[in-house]
């Protein structure tokens, strides 16, 4: 990747964010990137393009932006996940609840307009069903037997997207901090009942 592309890429992605991908206008892309038309229009024929290349950026880079910090300082797979969730938590307040998850905004924006940023915002989801569903599989000697790794890390995806969203609207982490106190209860009761199935049973 250039660096001029990059730039574009990274100018877009911050202003999606903040404003996201319908009041972003090209005008406004350039002169933040500090990039000319020509440069744009030559590796993003439309601003779609753009888009898809942003969604690309966050597809290729879970494990990096989000996944290895938490991985770096936590060992117990269980306890990932809810570095995970943290990580977003500190995300909400870093940016004061004004812009939620990225990937979660732009599927409530753009999901019955763009069929195409639909398939790559579908990829970004499964790659984080993906990852949370091998911390449970690395786990899955301590929970019950019938447990489905990727049911309960879509579980665990549709919380995290409900909390954020929620923090967001009320300007607080009180919605957050529940859902996740009720889904870490979740996976206790799942530890504690898989503690209890692989117990040597006494005569």
């Amino acid at each position: 990747m250039t660096a001029t592309r990059e730039r574009l890429v990274e100018t877009a992605r911050d202003l999606f964010l903040v404003q996201g991908y319908n009041a972003t206008g090209v005008a406004q892309i350039l002169k933040a990137s500090g990039a000319n038309s020509g440069s744009l229009y030559h590796y993003f024929p439309t601003k779609e393009d753009l888009l898809l290349a942003v969604l690309e950026w966050y597809r290729d880079n879970i494990y990096d932006g989000l996944l290895k910090p938490v991985y770096e300082r936590i060992d117990d797979p269980i306890e990932r996940i809810f570095g995970i969730l943290d990580g977003y938590r500190q995300l909400v307040t870093m940016l004061e609840f004004e812009y939620g998850c990225p990937i979660g905004n732009l599927a409530l924006e753009l999901s019955n307009s763009h069929p195409t940023a639909r398939s790559l915002i579908r990829e970004n989801f499964e790659n984080w069903v993906d990852a949370v569903g091998e911390c449970i599989e690395a786990a899955s000697d301590r929970l019950p037997e019938a447990t489905d790794p990727r049911a309960l890390a879509l579980f665990t995806l549709t919380v995290m997207e409900g909390a954020v969203m929620l923090a967001k609207t009320y300007r607080s982490l009180e919605p957050f901090d529940a859902a996740v106190s009720q889904i870490r209860e979740h996976y206790d009761r799942l530890l504690a009942a898989g503690s209890d199935w692989s117990a040597p049973k006494t005569p």
